[in-house]
């Protein structure tokens, strides 16, 4: 695809120019702007018309997950990746539950940051690995109970989707963050079968992506 179309939106002067020019040194991605809270934000994603917004959560006047769903709202075909050192339950589950697609932490290095980028703006979601764990814990701590064969009876009971068993264990390393290549190599299937049990899987649950589709497993209780 052509040069990733980026609106970066964070407080912090410092951070906005340090990644200005690891974007500036990158090919394949181009800053067409910068805000620096989430109100000017929404304002420049909707003149700009950007393929991907690296959105902050602690913003000014508007928070970034306000900013994520108002963005998401107007025009649906903008990617937002969410950007931050936040990383509570309320604030992974609500960027998502906003419409983000894609959460990666601050701390990640400039080839995770650029990949995340590359990814969501090609549709697929991100999910920073750190995000991917505490996604897992909680799945785990919603579904846990102390008869293996009830938490079994439980998940089949709440799968009104139709999801065969094959699907169920790809949407558990959907939610894990793995991509097809790696979902292929976990079970032994070719890459072909996996993304044909992906995209079953986001026909069923009546999703578009990735992220969706983890949302989804953990309200339904699904893994």
């Amino acid at each position: 695809m052509d040069s990733v179309k980026v609106l970066l939106v964070e407080d912090y002067k410092m951070v906005r120019l340090g990644l200005s020019l690891v974007f500036e040194n990158t090919e394949g991605i181009d800053l067409v702007g910068e805000a620096e809270d989430g109100k000017k934000g929404v304002s420049l994603a909707l003149k700009l018309n950007p393929d991907v917004v690296l959105m902050d959560i602690g913003l000014p006047e508007m928070d970034g997950i306000q900013a994520t769903a108002m963005i998401k709202k107007s025009n649906p075909n903008i990617k937002v990746l969410v950007f931050t050192s936040r990383d509570s339950e309320d604030d992974v589950f609500d960027s998502l539950a906003a419409g983000a697609d894609g959460y990666i932490m601050k701390g990640a290095d400039e080839t995770q940051m650029i990949n995340a980028i590359k990814a969501v703006a090609e549709g697929t979601a991100w999910l920073d690995p750190a995000i991917a764990r505490l996604v897992l814990s909680n799945v785990r701590k919603q579904n846990a109970v102390q008869v293996t064969g009830v938490h079994q009876a439980n998940n089949v009971a709440k799968n009104t989707y139709g999801l065969t068993d094959r699907e169920l264990e790809v949407l558990a390393l959907i939610v894990e963050g793995l991509n097809n290549s790696e979902i292929a190599q976990r079970l032994v299937i070719t890459i072909s079968t996996a993304k044909a049990h992906v995209h079953s899987i986001l026909q069923k649950l009546y999703v578009t992506n990735r992220t969706q589709a983890t949302i989804q497993a953990v309200k339904e209780g699904l893994i």
